[in-house]
């Protein structure tokens, strides 16, 4: 393990940092708003700008990177991303707020694509699969580690907001410190949403309603546990369950993802996550049963996304994975930004408790659409040869996609093609593919 972390050791403690203070700023931004009277829809809004702002930065990031080069594009990116989290405390105005995320949600994304493309170029192929792992590991460790900071200080005073800036600050001490080589940037290319849904219309399905659903988690968690009387300290706990619950869950529903049909998983996994949410609606409960439940449900939320890309993946040859993985991101994306504007506004018409309705909502047309396709005739569209691995990961930006390992040893595609598995593939084409 220590080889691999070695040489992009930089990378991973700037992404860390960097992480720190997004994960801590998003979370406290939500409680801040809460204290400020800010309705939920308000509050859905102002979460949706940052996910509105991903859309900015995924077509302006490459045009930065190539005029400027990787290091000075995080320079930049970082000053202001630290600048706006500042100007979020001096500037306690919903309008302004919103303004403020769309630019740091552009700016974010263009430091993940700096980041997630410096890996990729840094790790030789064989060991792409495994650095992938590990950085998708720093992501849900940092993520989830953040949100304790809220137990530092009030959401009310300076104090988080200047802890959050100084941690996107500090991030650029190891980018800048490195001496590893700035790689090529290279071009994406555009997939048809059309060819992409022909290919694996659950694949669509799981990663559009999931961005729903993972939006909502994002921006307004927090409000639904400051809503019915959470403290700062037990939110936090709340965010920290669920983001550990999605991490401990997301590899063994994967591998059984890679023995199985992975539409009958996506139906079964967002089942559970609908059926969850439907208990905590219902129950009336208690601090740690909500922690408990919440970690569940994340168990079963944090892996529609990585299952769904698999899914496609499957269904994909080798030149095509990069443009149509990155075609899903941004349905992803979309829903994602849609979803807390949606949710907001159920959750001030008719109380906190709707936000566990609409996730409830969001993970039942996932398992009904993919129980309804296990009941067509199979085409050949739904034929693989081969189950392609499954790699836990979170959203991410479309460089990171390039890092998805190669397939294994050909006893991981027998055991892929094991009798184990619900519908065994008869593809007659064997196009290479990756995991």
């Amino acid at each position: 393990m220590l080889p691999l972390i070695v040489p992009v050791g930089s990378l991973l403690l700037g992404v860390s940092l960097l992480l720190f203070g997004s994960g801590l700023l998003n979370t406290l931004l939500a409680l801040r708003g809460g204290m400020e009277g800010y309705s939920d829809s308000l509050i859905g809004y102002i979460s949706s700008g940052y996910f509105a702002g991903f859309f900015v930065g995924f077509y302006i990031g490459l045009p930065i990177l190539r005029r400027i080069g990787h290091i000075r594009a995080f320079a930049l990116c970082a000053a202001i991303a630290a600048a706006v989290v500042l100007l979020h405390s001096l500037l306690v105005n919903p309008v302004a707020w919103i303004l403020l995320r769309i630019v740091t949600g552009a700016v974010l994304v263009i430091l993940y694509t700096i980041i997630e493309s410096w890996l990729n170029n840094q790790t030789p192929p064989q060991q792409r699969g495994q650095v992938f792992a590990i950085y998708m590991a720093v992501n849900l460790g940092s993520l989830a580690l953040a949100q304790q900071l809220l137990q530092l200080d009030s959401p009310a005073n300076f104090t988080l907001f200047a802890l959050a800036a100084m941690l996107v600050c500090i991030s650029l001490v190891p980018i800048t410190w490195t001496r590893l080589a700035q790689p090529s940037v290279a071009e994406v290319k555009r997939f048809s949403l059309r060819k992409l849904v022909k290919l694996a219309p659950v694949a669509v399905a799981g990663g559009a309603l999931s961005g729903i659903a993972m939006g909502a988690f994002w921006g307004l968690t927090p409000v639904f546990g400051q809503r019915i009387g959470f403290d700062s300290g037990q939110v936090a706990m709340l965010m920290s369950a669920t983001i550990i619950g999605g991490a401990i869950c997301q590899y063994p529903l994967g591998r059984y993802s890679d023995r199985h049909d992975r539409r009958r998983v996506l139906g079964i996994t967002a089942a559970a996550g609908a059926a969850v949410a439907l208990l905590l609606f219902l129950l009336p409960s208690s601090y740690w049963l909500v922690l408990l439940l919440m970690a569940i449900w994340g168990g079963a939320a944090f892996a529609i996304y990585p299952v769904s890309v698999a899914h496609l993946v499957d269904h994909l040859e080798t030149g095509d994975i990069l443009p149509a993985g990155s075609a899903l991101l941004l349905l992803h994306g979309m829903g994602a930004a849609a979803g807390p504007a949606i949710a907001g506004t159920l959750m001030e018409f008719t109380g906190p408790l709707a936000l566990l309705l609409f996730f409830m909502l969001a993970h039942a047309l996932i398992a009904a659409y993919a129980f309804y396709a296990l009941q067509r005739p199979q085409t050949q569209a739904d034929e693989i040869e081969s189950a392609a691995p499954f790699v836990p990961m979170v959203r991410t930006t479309p460089t990171a996609l390039e890092m998805l390992p190669e397939e294994g040893p050909e006893e991981d595609i027998d055991m892929a093609q094991s009798p184990e598995r619900d519908e065994p593939p008869e593809s007659p084409s064997s196009p290479d593919r990756y995991g």
